[in-house]
């Protein structure tokens, strides 16, 4: 993806920017409103792009506003941060290597955590 700028931008950056801008508002936005929010210069269509793409994912979702779409998270970041998680549990076919390697990886707080989580203690 090309910037105003002619600058080209991992798409990843970029929708991660439309998201944060579309949390830190709290309330549906149009394109041409969360263009103003983001730190890059972009073209409102650009924006308009990446909301069609992160609505095509699931992330977020909209509804009429004006003379297009508002648009709105479906999820928090962690709810986000989970499903990104699943999705890449889903990807590999030995969901149990997997898990393995994830615990192995954790340090001794995170294992904690986990296993107050898995234990049913709370959120």
């Amino acid at each position: 993806m090309t910037d105003s700028a002619g600058e080209r931008r991992p798409a990843g950056e970029l929708e991660a920017s439309v998201l944060a801008a579309l949390w830190a508002a709290g309330k549906p936005q149009s394109a041409a409103q969360i263009r103003t929010s983001i730190p890059q210069s972009l073209a409102r269509t650009t924006v308009a792009t990446l909301l069609a793409r992160l609505h095509e994912k699931g992330v977020v979702d909209r509804r009429p506003g004006g003379r297009g779409f508002v648009y709105f998270p479906v999820e928090d970041s962690h709810g986000l941060t989970a499903r990104r998680m699943h999705r890449e549990l889903d990807q590999d076919g030995d969901r149990s290597t997997v898990l393995a390697r994830f615990v192995e990886g954790l340090s001794s707080t995170d294992e904690a955590e986990l296993k107050r989580l898995l234990e049913g203690d709370g959120q």
